[in-house]
């Protein structure tokens, strides 16, 4: 049994139901003290590229696209060796995926999710990432 995956923002109070909490951003929030995400894993290498961050900049108009990039950099390493880290996190219960973006709708928190919430099967395993 495999538990929620839930994106949601850095800014937003710690529940009980987080389960384990994951920051997913490359670079750590502003304004936001390591202790006060407490307890957090942050994994740098899940998140997009800098190259990739910097040309979507939040643009919802480049969202289609800019999934279609992560999607393609979550199949590479060091990316698909923390994606499959986080499904075996799944698997042990709920996970909260944490970004500083305020359009959790369009952020690569949600992509994640998306990604994370799929069961891989044995033959489609390479390909569990794409959309």
């Amino acid at each position: 049994m495999s538990g929620p995956v839930t994106p949601r923002r850095v800014y937003d109070p710690h529940t009980p139901e987080d389960g384990a909490r994951v920051l997913v951003d490359r670079v750590w929030p502003r304004g936001v003290r390591k202790d006060d995400l407490a307890p957090v894993e942050w994994l740098k290498d899940v998140a997009p590229s800098t190259e990739l961050r910097r040309w979507y900049s939040h643009d919802p108009e480049r969202f289609a696209e800019f999934r279609r990039r992560y999607l393609a950099e979550l199949r590479t390493s060091p990316a698909r060796e923390a994606v499959e880290h986080l499904r075996r996190a799944v698997a042990d219960g709920p996970v909260t995926l944490l970004t500083a973006t305020r359009d959790l709708e369009h952020s690569q928190a949600a992509v994640l999710a998306e990604v994370l919430r799929r069961r891989p099967t044995r033959s489609t395993r390479q390909d569990d990432t794409e959309a």
